[in-house]
């Protein structure tokens, strides 16, 4: 799959998630077969930007892989700017979020808000890949609301204004993430642009993967929350859409080994006040994939500092 000048190895890729696809949760997703791992969204108003928040999302420093930064905002001239600042500090390539449902985004005029206004989004478009030499990638849904589904106009505006690739989430911003998702109109948004399209949206097996493909024609697949906690998902999917044989389902020694990086890196990321208090979030989907149970989970979420979560993952794993 390409986007731009740029070659991917695999056809899998990890979803931008806000609070979720930080750099340990790429690290381990592209180690796991994702070929491209987006940042978390990152407010286009460089005014924000030396919040603790967003200097944590700015640091590309052993990030794995192309550096691919999402941006969220509504005002072209300063997503153009806020485009480049990325490219100067090491972005690879940039994406806008025209998906995102949540009330606090759509309040403020940016994310699936947009999908109501095409004149804008073109207006963005416009300025934001004329600012920069790198791909710009897009991530939206296929519309406002039943009345309102835009997903055709919107690739064939942005395949003529030089988007590079396009992931389309199955949903509508009105059903957020209820109901199942549908991926008949990526079908007739691959039958109007030869753009590079990646299908997301309820993606949770193998199977789905390569039956969204086939029926589709889409060149990839994005997989978000089904991966939180799950990078054997990415891992089983890659594997599916090469055509080789399914990974062997990890065994106790291996979701320890896996779960004690994650843990440590995200100690080593946000220093370990912060970290030991990311960790009860990002933990909770391991937990939630391996079934432990709720009493175990309280006593993990009680621990105080970096070395007894070590220490009380080391005698889980020992015990698993």
């Amino acid at each position: 799959m390409r986007i731009g000048d740029f070659k991917l190895d695999g056809q899998v890729l990890l979803a931008p998630m806000a609070g979720v696809s930080d750099r340990p949760c790429r690290q381990i997703s592209v180690r796991y077969g994702a070929a491209l791992a987006t940042t978390e969204m990152l407010i286009s108003d460089t005014r924000h930007w030396h919040s603790t928040k967003s200097q944590t999302r700015l640091n590309f420093a052993d990030n794995p892989g192309l550096v691919s930064v999402q941006i969220a905002g509504n005002d072209p001239a300063q997503m153009a700017h806020a485009a480049r600042e990325l490219v100067g500090r090491g972005a690879d390539l940039v994406d806008i979020n025209f998906g995102c449902p949540a009330k606090k985004v759509c309040g403020a005029a940016a994310g699936s808000a947009l999908l109501r206004d095409l004149p804008r989004i073109q207006a963005i478009l416009d300025a934001v890949i004329s600012a920069v030499a790198v791909p710009v990638t897009v991530k939206t849904r296929t519309g406002w609301d039943d009345d309102t589904r835009t997903a055709i106009d919107f690739a064939r505006l942005a395949d003529a204004a030089g988007v590079q690739a396009m992931t389309l989430h199955g949903r509508t911003r009105q059903q957020h993430f209820n109901g199942s998702a549908e991926h008949d109109t990526l079908k007739r948004v691959r039958d109007a642009t030869d753009m590079t399209l990646i299908a997301n949206g309820d993606i949770s097996s193998p199977n789905d993967a390569c039956q969204i493909i086939k029926a589709t024609g889409a060149d990839g697949v994005m997989i978000g929350r089904a991966a939180q906690g799950n990078p054997w998902l990415v891992q089983a999917c890659d594997a599916a859409l090469r055509g080789q044989p399914a990974p062997s389902t990890p065994d106790a020694r291996e979701q320890h080994a896996v779960i004690r990086e994650h843990l440590d890196a995200l100690h080593t990321f946000y220093g370990e006040f912060q970290g030991v208090r990311f960790a009860r979030k990002h933990l909770r989907w391991y937990w939630q994939t391996l079934s432990l149970p709720a009493a175990e989970v309280q006593h993990f979420n009680a621990l105080q500092s970096a070395q007894q979560q070590l220490d009380w993952l080391d005698s889980w794993g020992c015990a698993a």
